[in-house]
């Protein structure tokens, strides 16, 4: 058997639909507004970008903000008190000291050879200075001690005299000769001492 549906009942449902068309739109309202509003205090709780000068990006601990002018990245947390932002370890810092330190390791080791240098041209002028060498073989050896003369001792009027034969001119030209062959060869192995000097200054 089928209800009938009178005046009052329909009445009654167009009663109920009304007001719960108004309780869901006061729900969305209040919504909306509880958006706006919790919008509006996160935005104000935000770190000042300084008109613009840091970008903020979310992060696992809070923010990341990054200086445009600088480059320098930093977190930025809130714990209660307010956001707090630190600069992050930058490796690019790190880099720019190691090579600033090389840099001036590189400068005084130039410094030392410039000074090797000085001294290496004031020993060459002292070399050129001297007598030139003898002519002939600069690698000939000196004379063994068996060919030069031995000292003699000899008779006149009554005193005997003891005579030490000095060294031929030619025993002083091989001698001189030696002598400078070492020497250049000296100044050979500091000019080889200053460039392995100088290539481990470039590396």
């Amino acid at each position: 058997m089928t209800d009938a549906i009178t005046p009052a009942t329909t009445r009654a449902t167009s009663t109920l639909t009304v007001r719960a068309l108004r309780h869901g739109c006061l729900a969305a309202m209040m919504t909306a507004a509880l958006g706006l509003c919790s919008t509006g205090t996160f935005a104000q709780s935000m770190p000042d970008t300084e008109n613009g000068r840091y970008t903020l990006s979310p992060a696992a601990e809070g923010l990341l903000r990054l200086d445009t002018r600088s480059g320098t990245l930093s977190t930025c947390s809130d714990k209660g008190g307010g956001w707090a932002c630190y600069a992050t370890p930058d490796e690019r810092a790190a880099f720019d000291a190691e090579i600033g330190r090389l840099q001036k390791d590189n400068d005084r080791l130039k410094q030392d050879v410039e000074s090797l240098k000085k001294d290496n041209d004031g020993l060459k002028a002292q070399l050129a200075a001297r007598e030139p060498p003898a002519i002939g073989k600069i690698d000939e050896p000196l004379p063994k001690a068996d060919s030069l003369k031995k000292p003699e001792i000899t008779s006149k009027d009554g005193e005997r005299k003891l005579e030490i034969p000095l060294p031929s001119d030619r025993d002083l030209d091989r001698m001189m000769a030696f002598l400078e062959n070492a020497w250049k060869r000296l100044l050979e192995l500091a000019n080889r001492m200053q460039k392995d000097v100088s290539g481990s200054g470039k590396t």
